[in-house]
């Protein structure tokens, strides 16, 4: 599992109705990290939870879900994939 957020609303509180996300950086910045290895991450893991333009965007550009996936609150999306391997 990965948990990638974009670097500019790290340790923002995101709240919409009874909504509360805490985008805390104990939780989503343990390291920054660069598109080619975000890239590498996607590909490689089995659950990926995205928040941001950007890598919401980096993962639908490589067809890992699609656009109607995203959900958004307060105007940030946010988007889960769970990869399922048959044996």
């Amino acid at each position: 599992m990965i948990n990638i957020c974009d670097i500019e609303i790290v340790g923002e509180k995101v709240e919409q109705g009874d909504i509360m996300i805490d985008l805390s950086r104990e939780y989503f910045h343990q390291r920054t990290i660069e598109n080619s290895e975000a890239d590498k991450l996607l590909r490689s893991c089995s659950i990926a939870n995205l928040v941001g333009e950007r890598i919401v965007r980096q993962a639908i550009n490589m067809k890992l879900a699609k656009k109607e996936s995203i959900k958004w609150i307060s105007g940030i999306p946010f988007l889960m994939i769970f990869k399922f391997h048959y044996i």
